[in-house]
């Protein structure tokens, strides 16, 4: 029987790249070369933290997939494997190529003793809500925020807001600025905001640790890679208050990922000193990133929030974050479709 044809799902490798970007361009109708790229380039300096599998047949490169380790992101507790791409040529669509590629990140997944895959998907994208559907995944407890950056209150059109005081405390994921007091400002002149660098990963650190009680290094420290080295451009920033380092926000602004065919700044962490909640180091950070942004061409900036977390959902909200048109999708591994 001759088998040279047979459905083969393996490793990516770097000499897919080529093939991965023209399949890409096939199915989503533009290149995204610098996107795979990166990816790929990250999959291989840090291969712990990445999961990339290719399917062929014959030789010939008829799918992929792309998946991402989730550590402490969005205040995550327990390890999770984000799917960011799966894609399979036009003319192989329908033979169950899609569902191995799936069952090898699963597979994959097992062995790494991670319980949950999470993804995400436009909610007019029919083929994937049915791919995943098929796939077992399931709703996830999780609101997808947006901001057009030109509609946001923040940034160049920004009003005056009012000056925090220190005396206001409260629940530390509330990042807001308190009610007037005797002068105004921007949100962004509350604190000097700067872009973050690798010589903060000690205050990004200590900043976590003072904020969920739990010593996350290692997570930081890949967060801070992924934020310096990974993006297509440096968004992250860093805000400095009577000498220290006091909030920081790890942002990505890239094209690709979970069949994006835009640029999108992506909030994975923010971050403020529980002593500086409430004097409003969370909207100087937003402020300056959307000024930032409109200055990139950026259009929109997205963020994922636990749905049970109410002040940061308002915190969100407040600064001109709603519902985005994106849906979020869980599925607990062990649990057949």
């Amino acid at each position: 029987m001759d088998r040279s044809h047979e459905l083969k799902v393996r490793r990516l490798a770097r000499t897919d790249l080529d093939a991965v970007v023209t399949l890409d361009a096939e199915v989503s109708g533009r290149t995204r070369r610098a996107y795979f790229e990166r990816r790929l380039a990250a999959a291989l300096r840090q291969p712990e933290l990445h999961v990339q599998f290719a399917a062929e047949e014959g030789g010939v490169l008829r799918g992929h997939a792309l998946g991402r380790v989730l550590e402490g992101e969005f205040g995550r507790t327990q390890p999770g494997l984000r799917l960011e791409v799966i894609s399979v040529a036009r003319a192989a669509q329908g033979r169950g190529i899609g569902r191995a590629l799936h069952a090898a990140l699963e597979e994959e997944a097992g062995k790494r003793a991670i319980a949950e895959l999470r993804t995400g998907a436009a909610w007019r994208d029919h083929a994937m809500l049915k791919f995943l559907d098929s796939a077992g995944y399931a709703l996830a407890p999780t609101e997808v925020l947006e901001c057009a950056v030109q509609g946001s209150p923040l940034g160049a059109r920004e009003e005056s807001v009012a000056s925090p005081g220190p005396e206001k405390r409260g629940d530390p994921n509330d990042w807001s600025a308190p009610m007037a007091n005797d002068y105004e400002q921007l949100a962004r002149d509350t604190a000097e905001v700067r872009l973050l660098t690798a010589r903060d990963l000690d205050d990004v650190v200590r900043i976590d640790r003072d904020f969920t009680g739990r010593e996350r290094r290692a997570y930081m420290q890949h967060a801070l890679d992924e934020a310096l080295r990974e993006s297509g451009v440096r968004i992250s920033l860093a805000a400095n208050k009577d000498g220290h380092t006091v909030g920081y926000l790890m942002a990505r602004a890239d094209l690709g990922d979970f069949g994006r065919t835009e640029p999108v700044a992506v909030i994975d962490t923010l971050g403020v000193a529980p002593a500086y909640a409430h004097h409003g180091i969370g909207h100087a950070l937003l402020s300056q990133l959307v000024l930032n942004l409109g200055a990139l061409q950026i259009e929109r900036i997205e963020t994922v929030v636990a749905a049970h977390n109410l002040e940061l959902l308002g915190f969100f909200q407040g600064a001109g974050f709603t519902r985005g048109q994106r849906l979020a999708f869980v599925k607990q591994l062990g649990k057949q479709p």
